[in-house]
């Protein structure tokens, strides 16, 4: 229930926000980038959890930077930082995947409002995944292993505010994330 309530929450909130760039299009006009979508620090918060790595849900921050590569398509260093205490196994993990992300911007295939961006992408990379047993706790320690490897899918849009600032929320197989985009 908890989590229903969490994600219904996150879709009012992002409803409201798209509803206040649509208002604010009026007024803002948006040059379309001739250079392409890369040079782009993206910066995202989300609830949830990579499933393979326990499937607790928690709080998670994400970070990349967008390079052009191609026409229509980017490649963008990342990395996610996610943690959780379980209270009964007396254990705390933390997992920071990090890699690279290559997106394919849909523009033009779709033809899209130059206030809008929409893309697929996958990312690659591995995690970085440590667990601290609580002080005194003696009793069983095991835990299941899991792969260093990373594999995420998503599929994300954009709006533009400005011509430097944009809101984007991005969907995934792991970690859904909504964040701010700087151009």
């Amino acid at each position: 229930m908890k989590k229903t309530i969490i994600i219904l929450l996150f879709f009012v909130a992002l409803a409201s926000t798209t509803i206040y760039a649509q208002n604010r299009a009026v007024r803002v006009t948006y040059v379309e980038n001739s250079k392409g979508y890369g040079n782009t620090l993206n910066l995202g918060l989300g609830i949830g959890g990579y499933s393979n790595y326990y499937g607790h849900t928690a709080p998670v921050l994400s970070a990349n930077y967008e390079f052009d590569v191609a026409n229509n398509f980017t490649l963008a260093p990342f990395a996610t930082f996610y943690s959780y205490h379980n209270v009964d196994r007396h254990y705390h993990t933390t997992i920071i995947p990090v890699g690279v992300k290559g997106s394919l911007y849909l523009d033009q295939l779709l033809h899209a409002n130059s206030q809008w961006d929409f893309y697929v992408a996958g990312s690659l990379g591995f995690s970085i995944v440590k667990s601290v047993w609580d002080d005194g706790y003696y009793r069983d320690t095991y835990y299941h292993e899991v792969s260093p490897l990373f594999l995420d899918l998503h599929l994300g849009t954009e709006v533009h505010l400005s011509n430097n600032i944009g809101l984007f929320l991005d969907l995934s197989t792991g970690v859904s994330t909504i964040g701010i985009a700087i151009h």
